[in-house]
């Protein structure tokens, strides 16, 4: 296989503080990408204090068994024990962009593994022609960077995005339209009071507990193999935040069809009133990212 064959050479030319350690091909997504979140916050050297996760437990809506088959929505909820930064918010989301377009097989790898891979100029010799056909790599190649680029694109302006408002709500909508998506994954950031005056926890420590959760509440494992589709972005910002990138979407209702996962955080402490989100509206990227086979 081609990326079998991408693996190893990344393995055998990449800084050893990029590898993570092999795992056999037959082990599951979800469990991949546990191993690999694990290993890639164990290098992070970190002088705060460890911190559990209160609330794991996830929401199942049983099936109605007269009607068809469908995937079961859930409801991951996870409540950190102190304040966290916008910058950690921001990082939750650019996370959890990522997982969701490996976990749901719209990226062949993951997204570190991949800009690796695409950062450096394409083997020139026999190696790659005995492993795939000259022609069919270089459109490999050009796919997988133009969506890269355009994942990129989306992580730098949702930075910028934070950095200008609070985001309340975050969507990532996967096939169909923004207004009724084949599946559609909620981050609700709004209980996750700001507070100027206490430390925020750590964001490599928020990010293991929240990935924890999300993988035990098993919320991929009813879901069919997909085809590529494409995959839009939409948060909520105040109004007057002067974002210039994201396209303002004064009318847009959440869709209430499709598969839905929807995470909440909260800190514990009171939420912010619902009347502070009245002048919040939603934001649309103007790119639709698309998928990549290989």
């Amino acid at each position: 296989m081609f990326w079998t064959w991408r693996a190893e050479e990344f393995r055998a030319t990449c800084p050893s503080s990029l590898l993570v350690p092999p795992m056999p091909q037959f082990l599951p997504r979800r469990h991949a990408c546990l191993l690999d979140l694990e290993w890639c916050e164990k290098s992070e050297e970190t002088q705060d204090p460890q911190i559990e996760l209160l609330e794991t437990t996830s929401t199942l809506e049983p099936p109605n068994r007269l009607e068809p088959f469908r995937p079961r929505d859930c409801v991951v909820p996870v409540v950190f024990p102190g304040p966290v930064s916008q910058e950690g918010c921001c990082r939750f989301t650019c996370e959890l962009l990522k997982h969701i377009m490996y976990q749901r097989q719209q990226l062949p790898l993951p997204y570190e593994q991949l800009k690796h891979f695409y950062r450096k100029p394409f083997p020139q010799a026999e190696d790659a022609v005995k492993k795939q056909p000259r022609a069919a790599a270089e459109m490999n190649s050009r796919k997988c960077q133009q969506t890269l680029a355009e994942l990129e694109s989306v992580l730098s302006h949702l930075e910028g995005l934070f950095a200008r408002t609070l985001v309340p709500r975050v969507l990532i909508l996967l096939g169909g339209n923004a207004l009724s998506p084949k599946e559609f994954y909620e981050l609700d950031l709004s209980r996750l009071a700001p507070s100027s005056m206490d430390p925020s926890l750590s964001t490599a420590a928020c990010l293991r507990l929240l990935f924890r959760a999300i993988f035990l509440a098993d919320a991929f494992s009813e879901l069919q193999v997909p085809p590529l589709m494409g995959t839009i972005v939409m948060a909520q910002g105040h109004r007057d935040c002067g974002e210039d990138w994201f396209r303002p979407k004064l009318n847009y209702r959440v869709p209430s069809r499709g598969h839905k996962l929807t995470v909440t955080l909260s800190c514990g402490r009171p939420a912010i009133p619902a009347t502070t989100w009245e002048d919040y509206i939603w934001f649309q990227a103007p790119v639709t990212l698309k998928g990549f086979h290989e």
